[in-house]
């Protein structure tokens, strides 16, 4: 698919300096652009990269533009040049066409509804019962167990795992090798080891959630794991049973969750994050990477350090920290001054 500057523009309501007629027909960053290929640019600290791009076109935050200077590829300012090519990016990928029909082999049991335009990719398993909805994406090899639902419009990534009673909403994406509805890790310590509790509950997606790949979300003892509207989650994410996340979360790679633990609404988990059980945390909450939370939170904290504290708190106990090796060799040689003292009293 080919666009014009003009078209593109039109489409992001920015302006066009240069040839309007200037055609583009993929995406590549400013620094490995090539011609007939769209980039962007939207922070002042790679500017000097516009004189050598061989980007076709580009669009450009109107702020970063130099009246006075002749750029080699053809500009369209707009006010934010990196949420108009975000937006160009998800057009583009909503007009790649979607796939249909049911490949060979698979296994699908006749209990299942399938509603239509939907893809199954080719050794994909679905059980009893469950239920796919209208213009979801199942590609190969994905597992799907017994009385699960999946809502429309959804993708789900080769090698998946789906288990028995898991509900996905509408417009999910999981990742490839992510399994959603494994058993919590719940276990009676008795004289004879540990024993194994069931877990008989389920896990549900809410509408709009992403999971991405080689996470696991465990099924709840009893009730339900919950993933609320709007929730992302990056790669390697360890959710456990009975969590209760709210509504537009991100947790970015290697965040765990421990059991029974609920999370409000708007929060944002670094890198590494670790979350205890049975805890309750509030909205709006950021954690640095590696943080480690083990009381409940309430809203609008900014957490960092393990165990977590307030970020201004850990930052000003950071430089006693780093200065602890003088305060130390400060204190003996106090004490040595000290001991002569006493000595010659």
């Amino acid at each position: 698919m080919e666009f014009t500057a003009e078209q593109i523009a039109n489409l992001v309501k920015g302006r066009v300096i240069g040839d309007t007629e200037t055609k583009v027909s993929g995406f590549s960053q400013i620094e490995e652009g090539c011609k007939g290929n769209l980039s962007f640019l939207a922070n002042s600290k790679y500017l000097p990269l516009m004189d050598n791009t061989e980007a076709s076109v580009v669009i450009i935050s109107e702020n970063l533009i130099d009246k006075n200077k002749k750029y080699p590829s053809t500009l369209i300012a707009v006010e934010d040049g990196y949420l108009a090519f975000q937006v160009l990016m998800n057009l583009y990928q909503d007009l790649q066409s979607k796939k249909e029909g049911i490949e060979q082999p698979c296994f699908i049991s006749e209990s299942v509804k399938i509603m239509d335009d939907v893809y199954i990719g080719a050794f994909t398993y679905i059980s009893h019962k469950s239920v796919i909805g209208q213009g979801t994406q199942i590609y190969p090899q994905v597992y799907i167990g017994k009385n699960v639902r999946i809502g429309k419009n959804c993708q789900i990534d080769s090698g998946a795992r789906i288990y028995d009673d898991c509900i996905i909403g509408d417009n999910c994406v999981i990742h490839s090798n992510t399994v959603i509805g494994g058993d919590g890790f719940g276990f009676q310590p008795t004289a004879n080891g540990f024993k194994k509790i069931p877990q008989l509950g389920n896990v549900i997606l809410e509408d709009d959630v992403e999971i991405g790949a080689n996470c696991t979300i465990d099924r709840a003892t009893i009730g339900s794991t919950v993933i609320g509207k709007g929730t992302k989650l990056d790669n390697l994410i360890q959710i456990a049973h009975n969590v209760k996340i709210g509504q537009n979360n991100v947790l970015a790679a290697q965040v765990g969750v421990a059991g029974s633990t609920t999370i409000g609404n708007w929060n944002m988990f670094g890198g590494q994050t670790g979350i205890a059980g049975h805890v309750t945390i509030g909205n709006g909450i950021k954690t640095q990477a590696k943080s480690g939370i083990n009381n409940s939170v309430e809203d609008n904290e900014v957490l960092y350090g393990a165990p977590a504290i307030a970020a201004r708190d850990f930052r000003r106990s950071y430089v006693h920290f780093r200065n602890f090796p003088d305060i130390v060799k400060r204190i003996n040689n106090l004490e040595k001054i000290y001991s002569k003292e006493s000595a010659n009293e």
